[in-house]
């Protein structure tokens, strides 16, 4: 995960990661590779961790839903949609 972030953010980098955790972790830059700050770099994995986390039905589902909705006056897609961004807010 965190080597994932550090190429999300560089992806020419070269890295060596010892650890998992990345308050602990060693990271070791190789080649010449500009040092990423720590905190650059949780914030790469929090985005990418709500960009994981945020699922939405399909579109087929979707496009489903919408015309069942407009069938019957309901707000089914709305609802779906909305939960989806409320339990995977944006931080």
């Amino acid at each position: 995960m965190i080597t994932d972030a550090i190429l999300k953010i560089n992806p020419n980098a070269k890295v060596v990661v010892k650890g998992s955790d990345l308050d602990t972790c060693t990271i070791e830059w190789l080649d010449g590779t500009a040092e990423i700050s720590k905190a650059d770099i949780q914030a790469k994995i929090n985005e990418t961790q709500y960009q994981r986390d945020r699922v939405y039905p399909s579109i087929t589902d979707q496009l489903d839903m919408q015309y069942w909705d407009k069938v019957n006056g309901t707000t089914t897609w709305q609802d779906a949609i909305a939960k989806v961004k409320s339990d995977n807010p944006k931080e």
